[in-house]
């Protein structure tokens, strides 16, 4: 189901308010790749781009253009792994939300 403009402008507001929702929204769309969830981390990636830098700022960092990075993230696009790596790394030095990769031990009898 596709999303409406005002959920996106809802979503933008949040984001632009509230650093906690900002970082909480990237964290989810990176935990999504993480756990093989492609489509959603890739849709929550866009509306996080579109919420805080923008696909033409986030163009002007990566040498890329805006239509390639939106059809790069896009329903049918299937990105690289560098260039999804690329755009977090981005993300992280504009909007100033950082993560660090920690493992955590399995449950089960492993």
């Amino acid at each position: 189901m596709a999303l409406t403009r005002d959920f996106k402008e809802t979503v933008r507001a949040r984001v632009q308010r509230d650093p906690a929702f900002r970082r909480e929204l990237l964290r989810e769309g990176l935990e999504s790749f993480l756990a093989g969830d492609v489509e959603t981390g890739k849709s929550v990636l866009r509306d996080y781009i579109n919420a805080t830098i923008g696909f033409h700022e986030l163009a002007a960092i990566t040498h890329r253009s805006p239509k390639s990075l939106m059809r790069m993230l896009g329903p049918s696009g299937n990105p690289y792994a560098r260039h999804l790596f690329e755009i977090v790394s981005c993300l992280q030095k504009k909007t100033g939300v950082h993560f660090q990769l920690k493992a955590l031990a399995a449950t089960g009898g492993r």
